[in-house]
């Protein structure tokens, strides 16, 4: 990630964090301190319960779940309002998210579940699951289940292709999009192309849009001064089996490709 990337996100968590509790919709196992402002007796550190209700005193059980920070605030302020308080500032803090998870798998440092504190982006996700490996591919696939009424059934899924360049490496903002509850991220591996013989540093390399045979070689070093460039090969699997086709240096590789520059005759 280079400088004025890294700049541009810093920026764009400062811009979103202070309203992720208020849009963050409480759910079971989230852990909640609520204070009335001038009422130090009701300060109360409560966890949501299996069917989404708090205890809270004065008042007895409170439903919260499914409402926003906000709206919690307001029904207790409501609730206090009838009898007991006069005009109650009632404030709820998030001690800890347990409500909304998402899975986190392939090419991440910690594959797993992560808790999402607040509303949160693909990019905090990923930083969440230790940050993408060095073979990731070059895109990420969400597996979400459908909003109803969208013509699907509710338990339908959709898929959500994002292209990691332009995640991590071009900045475009619209590429870091909100993750839901339920989601499944998954990064896949990338493909790799293998460049043997002669050239200058040979081994495996990530199959990138549009990598032909010869960029493959470029990266690879370059051709050594013994190459035989024309009688470079492919070694390709198919269904039959491997077989053996003469290069072309602008013919596009494919995955698990092994190129072969053979060593001149002369």
């Amino acid at each position: 990630m280079n400088r004025y990337l890294l700049i541009l996100v810093v920026s764009l968590l400062c811009c979103t964090a202070a309203p992720a509790q208020q849009e963050y919709v409480i759910g079971e196992g989230d852990l909640l301190k609520i204070t009335v402002y001038d009422q130090p007796d009701l300060i109360t550190e409560v966890r949501v319960s299996a069917d989404g209700r708090i205890a809270f005193p004065l008042i007895g059980e409170v439903m919260v779940s499914n409402l926003s920070v906000a709206e919690a605030e307001k029904a207790i302020a409501r609730l206090l309002e009838e009898g007991y308080i006069i005009h109650p500032h009632v404030a709820i803090f998030i001690s800890e998210y347990k409500s909304k998870k998402v899975t986190v798998l392939g090419e991440v440092a910690k594959p797993g579940i992560v808790v999402l504190r607040g509303a949160s982006t693909l990019m905090e996700v990923l930083s969440d699951a230790g940050g993408i490996t060095q073979n990731a591919g070059d895109a990420i696939v969400i597996q979400r289940k459908s909003v109803a009424g969208d013509g699907k059934k509710e338990k339908d899924e959709v898929s959500v292709v994002v292209d990691t360049k332009r995640l991590f490496e071009d900045g475009d903002v619209t590429a870091n999009i909100p993750v839901q509850n339920g989601d499944s991220i998954y990064v896949p591996k990338a493909a790799f192309v293998y460049v043997n013989g002669e050239v200058r540093t040979p081994g495996a390399y990530k199959i990138t849009k549009g990598l032909t045979v010869l960029k493959s070689i470029t990266i690879a070093g370059g051709f050594t001064p013994k190459a035989s460039e024309s009688r470079t090969r492919i070694i390709r699997k198919s269904e039959k089996g491997e077989e053996t086709i003469k290069a072309k240096m602008d013919d596009l590789v494919r995955p698990d490709d092994v190129i072969l520059v053979p060593e001149s005759l002369f």
